[in-house]
């Protein structure tokens, strides 16, 4: 006898959610959110970003310190959320596949109505599939290399660029100049209109029994272009050209020390500017009421390097806690539970946690990731010892646990090793003075999670990513 009628797991229902709703961010650092930073600020001459829609939010949340991805950068991290599979060993950038059970299609068969709201242009290129199952999807066009305008660009490129960048990345900036070419609104720009478009379907699907809606937000990833009033954390007197679009490699090789604060100042514009929209957000969910009846998940897919150790955007090469550490938090329905805690969760988790919190736990036994729900219920401040994160394609790894953060670099680089707690920054490796640290760490992840296609792949492995979806060369 075949039955369409779901089993829910019956000890996993006390914590009265109904709906479910997830907010990803793009590229967001946790020292740029203050619920994290405290008023310290990432950056010397840089007043630290301010974010109070998210710090509020974030009051009635379970805020942890310590959520890491399982493997980089945007695709991966998607399917290890989607699915609660891990990545790193065995699987690169790519579509998902026909075989890959994800979250809109185990909760469309528990009777869900589900929605995808994203400018994540690396979704809707062909064959991605990433939408796969929702039973609405809205696409915001024309982030970063998006081949979304083919008309000439209006302003002068001159403007973005100065005498180092090249003419590949002279063609990248000017699609996305040519994309953005008719904003002048602060209502825009992607991040307000991914959240009019997210609050559009909130309403309109507000009469269902369940929702699913997840919130994909590509900001604050660059190129970073803040508008007004949010361009506040630039020097006023600097007079050099809006660099909206950094390049890789050594920062001091291409750009001056005035030319690096200021992209490090449209950051940090760019990061205010998403949580000036997202209160609008906050406010409607909170009026349609589904702080009532609704788990809410805030996370970013993973930081940014600003120059902190010497270069500017994602690589292979760069583990270090301005990559790896990220804004996350769940809100319970009502705002049960908030608190912070330490314990270590990744990503693979998020999908088993859902599942078990919804419901529906006799779904995720095939799945690599473990159910963090204890920790949610406070009653744990334990989940993961440690955590092992990098690029498929690349040939660094970092393994952590709470206090020490282990790199391990290829045959012909020295391994680093940093305490986390006393040295957050990374400035210090101790792997001579702390092997057997190291060593610990190291013995915790065999050979699988290595890739061993050579270490000849490892650098520019980010800007292949990048260029994935787009027709820029």
């Amino acid at each position: 006898m075949s039955t369409n009628k779901s089993i829910k797991n019956p000890n996993v229902s006390t914590l009265g959610a109904v709906n479910l709703i997830v907010i990803v961010l793009d590229s967001f650092r946790q020292d740029h959110v203050s619920a994290y930073h405290k008023g310290i600020p990432a950056f010397e001459g840089i007043a630290p970003c301010q974010t109070p829609n998210i710090d509020q939010f974030a009051e009635e949340c379970v805020v942890f310190e310590n959520a890491y991805p399982e493997a980089l950068p945007t695709i991966p991290i998607r399917t290890q959320l989607m699915t609660g599979q891990r990545t790193l060993p065995y699987r690169p950038w790519q579509p998902l596949t026909p075989e890959d059970v994800a979250i809109a299609q185990i909760l469309s068969q528990e009777g869900y109505v589900s929605g995808l709201i994203s400018d994540t242009y690396h979704y809707r290129a062909p064959r991605m599939n990433f939408h796969r199952d929702f039973h609405a999807y809205r696409w915001i066009r024309g982030q970063e290399y998006d081949p979304y305008v083919s008309a000439p660009l209006k302003r002068n490129l001159n403007d973005y660029i100065n005498e180092n960048f090249p003419e590949q990345w002279c063609n990248r900036i000017t699609q996305f100049l040519a994309n953005t070419d008719r904003f002048t609104r602060p209502e825009d720009w992607f991040a307000h209109t991914v959240v009019s478009e997210a609050v559009d379907w909130l309403e309109d699907n507000r009469p269902h029994e369940k929702i699913f809606l997840w919130i994909d937000s590509f900001d604050p990833h660059e190129p970073w272009d803040p508008p007004d009033p949010w361009d506040t954390y630039t020097d006023s007197d600097y007079s050099g050209p809006r660099i909206v679009m950094p390049m890789g490699g050594i920062a001091s090789d291409w750009a001056s020390d005035a030319e690096i604060k200021h992209i490090q100042g449209l950051y940090a514009g760019e990061a205010a500017f998403v949580d000036h929209c997202l209160g609008r957000l906050f406010d409607q969910l909170k009026q349609l009421g589904y702080y009532d009846d609704s788990l809410i998940f805030l996370l970013a897919d993973h930081g940014h390097p600003l120059g902190d150790h010497g270069k500017f955007l994602k690589g292979a090469d760069r583990m270090y806690n301005e990559l790896l550490k990220i804004p996350f938090m769940v809100r319970l329905p009502k705002g049960e539970g908030a608190r912070r805690t330490g314990a270590i969760v990744q990503f693979q988790d998020f999908l088993p946690t859902v599942l078990e919190a919804l419901g529906f736990g006799n779904n995720i036994s095939s799945m690599h990731g473990d159910s963090f729900l204890n920790v949610l219920k406070g009653n744990s401040d334990s989940h993961r010892d440690t955590i092992i994160t990098g690029y498929h394609e690349g040939a660094d790894r970092c393994i952590r646990d709470a206090t020490w953060s282990y790199i391990q670099r290829p045959e012909d680089e020295p391994d680093e090793l940093y305490n986390l707690l006393q040295d957050p920054r990374e400035r210090n490796n101790l792997v001579d003075q702390q092997p057997n640290e190291a060593i610990r760490l190291a013995s915790q992840f065999g050979n699988y999670f290595w890739h061993h296609g050579g270490v000849t792949a490892v650098k520019g492995i980010q800007g292949k990513y990048e260029l994935a979806s787009g027709r820029v060369e």
